[in-house]
């Protein structure tokens, strides 16, 4: 137990020195959402619904930005430093090297939805019951479960300027496609359609849901739940494959 907490401590403590993941994951979805709130001001109706709405988007657009590229960045650099095979010689495990990267990674994230709703209260003066603040970031907090699974599949990659390239076009990809930067309505018709499909815009539209005093649909959930099991297998194939060679 002792040797998984230090794990767990130190996966922490990596990530929050990472200025990669500072400025991803923290300063540029709150300057996002300064930008769209106080500068670009759009007609969007009930601009309060409005200002919490994004606020759940970059929150999400955070924690999902930080399991795909973070988590997978880091295992490919720690294989191709021979870090990994440096942990066969010791006492820790990989099951136990794979909990802490999970534990150390759900920890940020937890320090991550907290810093980013502070930021909507003391920008926008953003009120709402304490239940729906709670529900939201549970809901951000367990909805990235598929992004890190596609961030462990990223992190078989070989190299780290590929593993790079990837996962910046992904997570980009996917906040745009989830309706993350622009509401969905404003989309074409065909993109809306597909966005069902989406994980990114799945895992957005159960935040949006809370803080409208619904829940999140069952088929979103069943949507995430299967982008989970898919990359999950992908990684898991990739790394039997790799241990072979």
């Amino acid at each position: 137990m002792k040797i998984l907490w230090n794990e767990c401590r130190l996966e922490a403590l990596r990530v929050f020195r990472n200025r990669y993941f500072i400025f991803w994951s923290l300063i540029m979805p709150i300057v996002f959402y300064v930008f769209y709130t106080k500068v670009m001001v759009q007609d969007v109706g009930d601009p309060k619904l409005w200002e919490k709405h994004l606020l759940m988007s970059m929150a999400a657009f955070s924690v999902m930005g930080s399991s795909i590229m973070a988590l997978g960045l880091r295992l490919v650099h720690e294989r191709n430093q021979g870090w990994t095979m440096y942990l066969k010689t010791t006492p820790v495990s990989g099951v136990v090297y794979f909990i802490a990267k999970m534990v150390g990674q759900t920890a940020v994230h937890v320090f991550t939805i907290i810093v980013i709703f502070v930021s909507g209260g003391l920008v926008n003066g953003i009120s709402m019951p304490a239940i729906e603040w709670i529900t939201a970031g549970i809901w951000i907090l367990l909805g990235a479960v598929p992004f890190l699974a596609l961030g462990g599949l990223i992190g078989t990659m070989m190299k780290s300027d590929t593993a790079s390239g990837v996962s910046n076009l992904i997570y980009l990809a996917l906040a745009v496609l989830g309706g993350m930067w622009m509401p969905m309505e404003f989309m074409p018709k065909l993109l809306q359609q597909a966005a069902q499909w989406i994980p990114s815009y799945q895992y957005g539209a159960g935040a949006w849901s809370i803080i409208r005093g619904e829940t999140p649909s069952l088929g979103g959930i069943l949507v995430l739940i299967a982008y989970t099991f898919v990359f999950m297998i992908l990684s898991i194939q990739r790394r039997r494959m790799q241990e072979a060679i």
